[in-house]
């Protein structure tokens, strides 16, 4: 992901504030210059701070996707996002309760008042509760995959969707769908999330920023992370 300065690409202005996707077949962007082809960039409007806007594209891309693309969720529906207080998980619950659905969020336990915070209509202790609780929902938006996936696809009822972005899914649900999708760069879904920031109605979820030159430490914590990593890269 990238939040930086556009400098003469085709659609971005030169000195133009933007951010997007680097390719996922090149490398990333630790670094103070990268190529990235304009299609997989947006306008980064003024008021939006550059950290943010860095952790904005793949959490809430693959929210986006996942939510309205892979799992056609619609209002009055019922959602069960898992890691529902994790970088991803935090911007899935807000689109999802945006739309007019109904979010149980999972995690552990002390995950829960964060969840909660952050929209979660519920919230279900993974290593306190019991998952089958939660009865028949409409989509499962799945990023632990194992154990959880498999007891998950129970939950789906008939019509349903388990979406997931930990690779392929190994049990589906008895009359629904699964799905599972790597996330895309797409400038105008870029545009819509990024409004959401501006206007209040989306929060990003950031643990830290570190520096260039503590970039592999901070991406490889000794504690377990909260939120999305941003690494600072001043050119």
């Amino acid at each position: 992901m990238v939040s930086a300065l556009g400098y003469g690409t085709t659609g971005v202005s030169v000195g133009q504030r933007v951010f997007g996707l680097t390719d996922w077949h090149r490398d990333g962007t630790l670094a103070e210059y990268v190529a990235v082809e304009a299609r997989n960039l947006a306008p980064l409007p003024g008021d939006v701070d550059f950290a943010v806007g860095a952790s904005l594209p793949i959490s809430g891309l693959t929210a986006w996707q996942g939510l309205f693309d892979h799992g056609r969720l619609q209002a009055g529906q019922t959602l069960l996002a898992h890691g529902a207080a994790g970088a991803v998980g935090t911007v899935v619950t807000q689109l999802a309760r945006e739309c007019g659905a109904h979010v149980i969020g999972t995690g552990r336990a002390a995950d829960r008042q964060t969840a909660l915070d952050f929209g979660a209509h519920e919230f279900i202790a993974l290593d306190e509760d019991a998952l089958e609780d939660v009865g028949e929902v409409d989509l499962v938006f799945d990023v632990i995959g194992g154990d959880v996936q498999r007891r998950s696809a129970d939950l789906v009822r008939a019509g349903g969707t388990l979406v997931s972005i930990v690779g392929p899914v190994e049990t589906h649900p008895a009359d629904g769908r699964a799905i599972d999708f790597v996330v895309e760069s797409d400038r105008a879904q870029l545009g819509e999330i990024v409004e959401r920031v501006r206007d209040g109605r989306l929060r990003t979820h950031i643990d830290g920023v570190a520096p260039l030159d503590d970039a592999v430490a901070a991406l490889n914590p000794t504690t377990r992370r909260k939120g999305k990593t941003i690494i600072a890269v001043r050119a």
